[in-house]
């Protein structure tokens, strides 16, 4: 990857949760990067670190979370910026994020119902996002408005722009949410769950609908999810998550043909398919259940469900991402050969 095809770096990210009851590493010590129109789809169980690392990308992370450590360098492409910005480095609700925010770097949330405000239009909502990022006046803004709301396949959007978003549909609301995430032309869009409380029908459309867009608008694209089928047809590359960390990283057909990582095999083994003998057959499941957020199993986190843990050693050493071909990282001591050669002295 070169510099000048990067569209954005993570380097040792740390966004914790200071409760009374304890620590929560809800993103602990992220690295990664990706190119410009790149489609990064990033999975895991719930309650793994996507949302949180999301949100610390966008700033957005609210107290008692705060990032304490690390680098989001992301290199500008649209709007009036140019060269790379540490995100971290700025004040975070001053007017060069809030210039990044929503101009630069967008976000498609989870559930739509709560991100629109219900008592303002959302033709209201898109046109001050975009009158806030370009020089436009609200006459303009408005017809840029009817425009997305039309690219985004909602009816009649000439009437639809004065609607509240209680008046519409899940599906609609989802579709005004990317009109409004697409607004300002962004250069990276991170959709969080976009399917979320979708029917099968609409969940498809939607997702059409997101490719379509990202490689009309030349974007680039984190999108988190839980399901892996939806990640095998949109991306590019895979980023594998487990209590905060990222336990495998690569490219979408390596990840789904060669998974590396015992987490990422037993994720793949839980995905229904039609290759089943009985219609009765149980679906695989992974042993025994995310532990708590406020424990945090010694060395590996992953070995007290591992079906591959070796006792003694994953028990006890905590894994480092490592390289085992070209673009394909994971965090298992079994592919660690330091560790297998010390093992044989």
């Amino acid at each position: 990857m070169t510099l000048e095809n990067t569209l954005l770096e993570i380097d040792g990210l740390k966004t914790y949760f200071y409760l009374e009851e304890g620590d929560v590493r809800a993103v602990d010590d992220v690295s990664f990067s990706m190119r410009k129109q790149e489609v990064v789809g990033v999975v895991g169980e719930s309650g793994c670190g996507k949302s949180v690392l999301a949100r610390s990308i966008m700033r957005i992370v609210q107290p008692p979370g705060k990032t304490i450590e690390g680098n989001i360098t992301y290199h500008e492409t649209t709007n009036s910026g140019t060269g790379k910005t540490d995100l971290l480095s700025l004040p975070n609700n001053g007017q060069e994020i809030r210039r990044i925010r929503g101009g630069e770097i967008a976000m498609v949330f989870q559930e739509p119902m709560v991100s629109f405000s219900p008592v303002h239009t959302i033709g209201n909502q898109i046109i001050e996002m975009i009158v806030l990022h370009n020089d436009v006046d609200k006459d303009e803004a408005r017809s840029q408005a009817i425009s997305l709301l039309d690219k985004v396949g909602i009816p009649n959007p000439e009437m639809r722009i004065d609607e509240y978003s209680f008046r519409l549909s899940g599906g609609m609301r989802q579709r005004a949410m990317i009109a409004l995430a697409l607004s300002c032309n962004p250069g990276l869009l991170i959709a969080d769950e976009p399917t979320t409380a979708l029917d099968v029908t609409t969940q498809a459309q939607i997702l059409k609908l997101m490719k379509d867009l990202q490689e009309e608008f030349g974007m680039g694209m984190i999108l988190i999810t839980h399901n892996l089928g939806v990640v095998a047809q949109m991306t590019d590359r895979i980023i594998v998550m487990y209590l905060g960390k990222i336990v495998e990283i690569a490219d979408t057909e390596t990840l789904f043909e060669d998974p590396k990582h015992p987490y990422t095999q037993e994720l793949l083994r839980s995905i229904p398919t039609l290759s089943r003998e009985k219609s009765d057959d149980r679906l695989t499941a992974i042993e025994g259940s995310v532990p708590p957020p406020f424990y945090r199993p010694s060395g590996c986190m992953f070995h007290p469900r591992c079906p591959k843990a070796i006792k003694g050693t994953c028990d006890v050493i905590d894994p480092q991402l490592i390289e085992i071909s070209t673009g394909h990282q994971t965090s298992c001591l079994l592919y660690d050969e330091t560790l297998e050669k010390a093992q044989v002295k």
